[in-house]
């Protein structure tokens, strides 16, 4: 037993899980069952041993995930070999593959990781261990801090790796916390524990090879920087701690103006102009963070501010994100899902009630609800009509009330604030020629019940929900 390398590495694990109990009460570790992403490298089998120690003396259930990403020769083996491992030491142990997608968009790193943490998401959701332990030590966050600075990010992005975080975009569930307790410990000491404990892990070819970023920083990068700069990942690391204070900083004044700005789920664009324009960028930055999204460029950004703040009062802005659209309308800026759908050339649809509660249709991306109401159509009536579904063509009228004239559907969209883009999805119910009901607006009123029984209301449900409706909270 290594006196000198082990107790400081078991200490980071102590350290860190009673600090994430002190914060997160409901996720207390001494009650949880803890997680690891274990690969069989070096680094994951060095946490893996002082998790079991920790597991023993505080009674937690210790499992292990491992991913086969098919993508090595050696795959299989390593997969028996943590197997293995596992048996020996009483770990639960689970295995999943897993098949790239969009590696030729993004790369195979990429889709490697993102697949990987996917996979690690629904191991966790399955087993129900709210806590995933992963390896990452002090080396790898120099790495990711001087991979930042060469990509010209932000806090955010040199603000490194945090202690740990939620990662929904990761790992598919905002509940699920992402626990790095060797982020204080370097690489060497990691090699001195396993060589100290004699431990067996896999070596990943793949780690040697310089076409991936990480690997040329570690391989010919990092060592130069040692050789003149000793102790520079601790330097990083302290750095990283700094820009988190910042980032910290940043949020809570996007949050005040959040505050101020807010209306609905919607900015108020009045309010947005009293900011100045690195207020607003970082405000924006802040708002997209809540919602998930990608983080967009200083470019990017400043091109889309320049647009909202600029373009005429009357213009259907539309900016493109890779992740949604955002769009201002009366003064107020929206963030929507994305929605390439030509409804153009989507059919009209027959279809008959007899009677359901609600009617799926696919085609318009959504489904008609009937329900029993004060106000609405008969239901004997509308059993009888032959009905149809379609997008607006262009031309349909509604008459809301008999004390108020016949108006366009446009008109009415207007007067009930619907805002251009959800016009565009909002189907109309015919019956001949004549339009019964207008998703958004409501019934025609000649087609209303005047007479005695049981009357029915239409309501629309649109498949695309509004972003405001995907809003995860982190910790």
């Amino acid at each position: 037993m290594s006196h000198l390398h082990s107790p400081s590495i078991d200490a980071y694990l102590e350290n860190t899980l009673a600090a994430l109990a002190a914060a997160v009460v409901s996720l207390a570790p001494a009650q949880a069952r803890l997680a690891i992403a274990y690969s069989g490298g070096l680094d994951s089998t060095v946490l893996l041993h002082a998790a079991v120690r920790y597991a023993a003396s505080h009674g937690v259930k210790l499992l292990a995930f491992h991913i086969h990403h098919g993508i090595s020769p050696n795959a299989d083996q390593w997969q028996v070999h943590c197997t293995e491992t596992c048996a020996r030491l009483g770990i639960e142990f689970h295995a999943q593959r897993v098949a790239l997608r969009d590696a030729e968009k993004s790369g195979v790193e990429e889709a490697a990781r993102n697949s990987r943490y996917a996979a690690l998401g629904d191991l966790c959701r399955a087993h129900q261990a709210p806590l995933l332990l992963t390896a990452h030590h002090l080396d790898d966050q120099a790495e990711t801090v001087l991979l930042q600075l060469l990509r010209g990010s932000g806090a955010a992005g040199l603000s490194g790796m945090d202690s740990w975080n939620t990662a929904p975009s990761l790992l598919g569930d905002a509940s699920l916390l992402m626990v790095r307790p060797l982020l204080k410990v370097s690489r060497a000491a990691m090699e001195q524990y396993a060589a100290a404990q004699q431990l067996s892990y896999v070596e990943d070819e793949s780690n040697h090879d310089p076409r991936y970023a990480r690997n040329a920083l570690r391989q010919q990068v990092m060592p130069v920087l040692a050789q003149y700069f000793p102790g520079f990942q601790e330097r990083f690391s302290r750095s990283a701690g700094h820009m988190q204070t910042t980032q910290k900083l940043l949020v809570e004044l996007a949050a005040q103006d959040m505050a101020l700005c807010a209306d609905g789920a919607c900015l108020n664009m009045e309010q947005l102009r009293l900011l100045k324009p690195e207020r607003i960028d970082n405000l924006l930055r802040y708002w997209f963070g809540l919602h998930h999204l990608r983080m967009p460029s200083s470019a990017w950004l400043s091109e889309m501010r320049q647009q909202l703040l600029e373009a005429k009062a009357d213009a259907q802005l539309c900016v493109t994100h890779p992740d949604c659209h955002i769009r201002r309308h009366r003064n107020r800026v929206f963030l929507t899902p994305r929605d390439d759908v030509d409804r153009f050339e989507i059919e009209p649809q027959d279809f008959r009630w007899n009677g359901e509660t609600e009617i799926a249709f696919p085609v318009f991306g959504g489904i008609m609800h009937f329900e029993p109401a004060e106000q609405g159509v008969s239901a004997a009536w509308l059993r009888q009509q032959a009905l149809q579904i379609q997008f607006r063509s262009g031309g349909e009228k509604l008459k809301l009330a008999f004390n108020r004239p016949t108006k366009s559907l446009k008109y009415h969209y207007q007067a009930f604030d619907v805002p251009p883009w959800e016009r565009e999805r909002l189907p109309l119910v015919r019956s001949g020629k004549q339009v019964l009901f207008a998703a958004g607006i409501g019934f025609d009123c000649h087609v209303l019940a005047t007479e005695a029984g049981p009357r029915i209301a239409l309501r629309w449900q649109s498949d695309l929900l509004p972003l405001s409706q995907y809003i995860q909270s982190d910790v």
